[in-house]
């Protein structure tokens, strides 16, 4: 599952489309918070096919599935089958990776963890769930994985993406489902000065910050959207969004996210929680 894919082009910069945490059910009329996932997920890969952005492969950061169901993991390769570039994938905590595993390697849906761009960038996508529960671990094969393919590719920059957050959101109530282990995170990546950034979902909201020099990015979710800086469970009004990335040559990243415009989706604001 740890398999390597490369893209061979000798480009100057690589065009990354991010998309993260649709919730997707079994049932396309089911609702997450008070909005239709489906709907909202397939308004956001319409905007982006509609974008004038001519991206190069597709990163899916997890909690792709609510409720673990086959025909939500189905549906999700067939609904980005229209984006027309591989999509590669981590999973989230509400995912259920035998199912993941089974059905996530059809079409232009890929199981590859380890991306070589060209000559000068390499994306490493790590598996942080820990089964049955909401918050992230990096189990130790995971990082000596992780510190196996940077020794072999140390002139290359370096992007690591995976599903749970590092940074503080300033809500209590969601920072308890962080990462647990960033401090073995950072002691891999230390020897490698090429690695540039870091990029994951499960927040269901926008940041972009430093993590021990090293750029951190978070993306909206395609469904819901959790406001910041709130110690209790709250929702937001803002819209379903996807994240836009270019890798330069030279090591530079350029980011920006963007959200729906065609559509509205506002959640149930009476709901405390999931």
């Amino acid at each position: 599952m740890l398999n390597t894919y490369q893209y061979h082009a000798q480009q100057e910069v690589f065009r990354i489309v991010q998309i993260t945490d649709p919730h997707l059910f079994k049932d396309i009329n089911w609702e997450l918070l008070g909005i239709n996932t489906q709907a909202s997920f397939s308004q956001v890969l319409t905007e982006i096919q509609q974008a004038d952005y001519a991206y190069d492969l597709v990163l899916a950061t997890g909690d792709l599935v609510q409720d673990g169901s086959d025909e939500g993991y189905l549906r999700f390769c067939d609904n980005v089958k229209s984006l027309e570039k591989m999509v590669f994938w981590i999973p989230g905590n509400h995912d259920f990776q035998p199912k993941m595993v089974e059905h996530l390697t059809q079409g232009n849906v890929n199981a590859g963890k380890h991306l070589l761009l060209g000559e000068h960038w390499q994306i490493l996508l790590l598996d942080s769930q820990v089964q049955g529960v909401p918050h992230g671990q990096l189990e130790p094969e995971t990082l000596a994985w992780l510190k196996i393919k940077l020794e072999a590719h140390p002139q290359r920059y370096a992007l690591v993406v995976l599903h749970h957050h590092l940074l503080s959101t300033g809500s209590a109530w969601l920072d308890q489902h962080n990462l647990r282990n960033p401090h073995e995170l950072a002691s891999v990546l230390a020897p490698f000065p090429r690695v540039k950034a870091l990029l994951y979902g499960h927040i269901h909201q926008q940041t972009d910050s430093t993590w021990h020099g090293y750029r951190v990015m978070a993306t909206p979710s395609t469904c819901v959207q959790f406001k910041p800086d709130c110690n209790s469970f709250t929702l937001d009004t803002l819209q379903p969004g996807w994240r836009e990335i270019e890798l330069y040559a030279d090591g530079r990243i350029e980011t920006r996210v963007k959200r729906i415009q065609q559509a509205s989706f506002l959640p149930n604001f009476q709901e405390s929680g999931y």
